[in-house]
């Protein structure tokens, strides 16, 4: 399955390491300094206007949208996931 993380982009859910939601970004150094590390991994999708930063096995994205939609949308994509497999 997918998750549609803004501007066109999806990724493979099986590929997401964690959704952050932006405050992290301001209050953890651990974070900030983590990012700076990989800033070669970073795809910025929020033009500036970035609600949650996604961690994926390949890339970093700064996404538009806010951690509670992606993280539902997530949650969404597993339900659909279990269901199926109990079906």
């Amino acid at each position: 399955m997918f998750i549609h993380l803004g501007e066109n982009v999806v990724v493979r859910s099986v590929d997401v390491v964690t959704i952050l939601d932006r405050q992290l970004l301001k209050s953890s150094s651990i974070i900030s300094e983590f990012l700076e590390l990989q800033s070669d991994r970073i795809v910025e999708l929020a033009n500036g206007d970035t609600k949650s930063v996604v961690v994926t096995v390949d890339k970093i994205y700064y996404s538009p949208l806010s951690s509670s939609t992606l993280k539902k949308r997530a949650q969404h994509i597993t339900d659909l996931e279990i269901s199926s497999e109990i079906e």
